[in-house]
């Protein structure tokens, strides 16, 4: 019975297969020239024989056959480099070819996929797994010409001098039953380096990623123990795989060597006996002398073959996993604007939503955003405020119930168009090590300076933009961390409006600036949610007061439904977890407990003035 391992190894090399084919023309070119190869090759040998013993007779002039050998040698260089050459760029075509597939692959997973998979276990997939593949690949047109000239080169001992041969190969069939054996054994051994390689991928990307993180905590000892451990772990299963080598590799090099031995010692007596020439003496010594190489490649390639093995079924792993969320068999186009109807009404219709394995997170939500409306998602942390924002973009689907744009179903819209249609400027701001402009026209490559420009007036930008050594085109730093946490906020927003969407969702986009600096982004934030249907999870009150509906979350379902200053002055809940979060600001405490209703009131109030000026405008 076939066990899961097996099954998975054999879906990776039909994996292979099916790449292989697509290039198959490039292989049978490199497969011809490894022919012609070992065309070259196999006649220098015999070339060389018929030199000596016509030489030696008087029958030929020895500068003719030393330039026919020369001349045989120069074509089989010129067939060596020719044959390289296709096989590491067919080699490299597929690594190049599985490489794209894994990442077009990785963006159409859906969100929970990456929730739950290890950063570093992908990268090592796309790399050191692909280039063990490439190593393979690049052996196969190498190895068939390799056998090729194996052939060749037994059938011409055998018809030439076949009591000799038989003695000179028969080390071969010890050759077959080790490399047999050697295949068995080093398999696991290469899984088990390869595990401990992605393993300790993994824990370099997060030490990497985190470095702020790890230099605030003065854990660079806590890291560094980590990696200590991953680094002996492979040292480990690296030095077994080396030793399973240690045992096999020096026997599959000296078992035809030993053939060497045969036609020295029986070769040499036979030519004293007259029963064969010097030239064929020669001959079978070249002959044998050839073998060795393509049979220690023979060997190679059985070690490159179990790795590529494990690298197939850890490469299929990713490509065969079916992802949760996909385009419709004929997606919906959304209507266009006119001007009777403008665009961007949201509707929530009784949606239910439990993550795997958990109870509902959303239970029964109801909600209507007409078009060029602001409402605010208010409740406490687990309520499923940046749930519903998953759920309208398709990062997960609904379990029952509908969520629609404009009156067309998300589900029954393509990705691309549903994802155009809403714009996101998440809590954690991430931009990319790129210039400024190509991280605002992210969405929008193509968008000219005019509009890039525009839209980083619009979210308050531009200013400290051009202030910037190369304005637009200063390169940031990692994940942008060379601005600070307003500047990001900003060039999110400003992102955000290059894409032109229909729907803005602004998640908690103040939540990481300083409470001294929010009245910056929220002046941004006013500019751009003006007559554009937006959606605003927050928790400071002058964010909330930005939108002109307030809906508060508790349990998944929509409990309150008003204004900010209604539900201020009505709704104990509502005052609770604005106290909570009022709370959570000022310790920086995300698990505080939520205060009593009478402290609630209090906080709230006192919030609430300040967040106003003198003359009543939100600041």
């Amino acid at each position: 019975m076939d066990t899961p391992e097996t099954l998975a190894t054999r879906d990776g090399w039909r994996l292979l297969r099916r790449v292989l084919m697509e290039q198959r023309r490039g292989l049978i070119v490199g497969v011809i020239v490894g022919l012609l190869w070992a065309v070259g090759k196999v006649s220098v040998p015999q070339i060389t024989k018929l030199g000596i013993d016509r030489g030696s007779e008087g029958n030929g002039s020895l500068l003719f056959w030393t330039g026919l050998v020369v001349a045989a040698a120069v074509i089989a260089g010129i067939f060596t480099a020719f044959r390289r050459w296709v096989a590491f760029r067919e080699s490299r075509w597929i690594e190049t070819r599985l490489r794209e597939q894994i990442f077009d692959h990785l963006l159409r997973l859906h969100v929970g996929y990456h929730d739950r998979t290890q950063t570093g276990q992908l990268m090592s997939r796309a790399s050191s797994d692909l280039q063990q593949l490439q190593a393979f690949v690049v052996m196969i047109p190498i190895t068939l010409s390799n056998l090729a000239m194996i052939v060749a080169v037994v059938v011409l001992l055998f018809v030439s001098q076949p009591y000799l041969a038989l003695f000179a190969l028969a080390p071969l069939p010890l050759v077959n039953v080790l490399a047999s054996r050697f295949s068995r054994r080093i398999h696991p051994a290469v899984l088990a380096v390869q595990q401990e390689q992605a393993q300790l991928a993994t824990v370099v990307e997060e030490s990497v990623s985190g470095v702020r993180v790890i230099k605030g905590f003065g854990a660079e000892g806590v890291q560094f123990a980590k990696v200590s451990t991953e680094a002996d772990d492979i040292q480990r299963v690296s030095l077994e795989a080396a030793r399973i080598r240690s045992r096999f590799l020096p026997a599959l090099d000296v078992l035809p060597a030993l053939g060497l031995v045969a036609v020295l010692g029986i070769g040499g007596h036979r030519v004293i006996d007259g029963a064969m020439t010097v030239g064929d003496l020669v001959k079978f010594n070249a002959y044998i002398t050839m073998l060795i190489w393509p049979l220690r490649n023979l060997a190679m390639t059985v070690a490159l073959g179990q790795r590529a093995s494990v690298a197939l079924m850890r490469v299929n792993e990713v490509l065969s996993t079916p992802s949760l969320v996909v385009d419709p068999e004929s997606p919906t186009r959304l209507p266009a604007a006119t001007i009777d109807r403008p665009v961007g009404e949201v509707r929530f219709r009784d949606v239910v939503f439990a993550y795997e394995g958990s109870d509902p997170v959303i239970d029964g939500f109801d909600l209507s955003i007409p078009a060029g409306h602001a409402v605010a998602l208010v409740g406490a942390t687990g309520s499923g405020k940046s749930t519903l924002v998953r759920l309208l973009t398709r990062f997960h689907d609904v379990k029952s119930g509908a969520i629609e744009i404009d009156g067309v179903d998300v589900r029954s819209m393509s990705l691309t168009d549903l994802r155009s249609a809403v714009g996101i400027v998440f809590e954690d701001t991430f931009l990319f090590h790129d210039p400024v402009r190509d991280n605002i026209a992210f969405a929008r490559p193509e968008a000219s300076d005019d509009v890039v420009h525009g839209a980083a007036r619009l979210a308050g930008a531009h200013e400290f933009i051009t202030a910037l050594p190369e304005g637009y085109d200063t390169i940031l730093g990692e994940r942008g961390y060379s601005l600070s946490g307003g500047q990001r906020q900003r060039i999110a927003i400003a992102r955000a409006i290059v894409a032109e969407p229909r729907v803005l969702v602004l998640d908690d986009a103040t939540s990481a600036v300083d409470p001294s600096k929010e009245h910056e982004i929220r002046e941004a934030m006013t500019t751009v949610m003006r007559g554009r249907t937006t959606i605003v999870i927050a928790h400071r009150p002058g964010t909330i007061a930005l939108a002109d509906t307030v809906v508060l979350l508790d349990g998944g379902r929509a409990v309150a439904v008003g204004s900010h200053d209604e539900l201020l002055a009505t709704n104990d809940r509502y005052r609770q977890v604005l106290a909570a979060w009022a709370v959570r600001d000022e310790d920086g405490d995300d698990d505080a407990p939520t205060p009593s209703p009478d402290s609630t009131t209090a906080v709230v109030e006192s919030r609430r003035a300040v967040s106003r000026s003198a003359d009543g405008e939100v600041v």
